[in-house]
């Protein structure tokens, strides 16, 4: 009969670090006062784009990552809040989804836009 290994034996998993900045941008643009803004190239609409992250992993049991970080937040706001609560989401996402702890992050806000209006209804 074949016994399998123990499951600490059987090899071990690897997350990209595309997979990672994924996780990262998904977490923060859930947050509260942060926006996704109009991504244009030689002025036609491309889409829209939201956080901008990049990581570098790093080594350790759990694994950890640091985060470069940037976004557009919803003006006015409380900047250090929003951030904070960025940080904190992030680091809970990781952490929950790919067991990588959050070793330094640096967030720089690159745009400060007001929230979009509701679109107009009509009755």
């Amino acid at each position: 009969m074949n016994r399998l290994p123990a499951v600490e034996e059987r090899g071990r998993l690897e997350i990209h670090p595309a997979v990672l900045r994924k996780i990262v941008e998904h977490a923060a643009d859930q947050v509260p006062g942060t926006l996704r803004h109009e991504r244009r190239l030689a002025g036609i609409d491309i889409g829209e784009a939201g956080a901008s992250a990049r990581i570098t992993t790093g080594a350790g049991d759990p694994p950890t990552v640091d985060v470069r970080l940037e976004l557009t937040l919803q003006y006015p706001a409380p900047v250090r809040t929003v951030v904070a609560a960025v940080r904190a989401k992030v680091g809970e996402e990781l952490a929950r989804v790919t067991g990588h702890r959050v070793r330094a992050m640096t967030v720089t806000i690159a745009g400060l836009r007001p929230a979009r209006p509701a679109a107009a209804r009509l009755l």
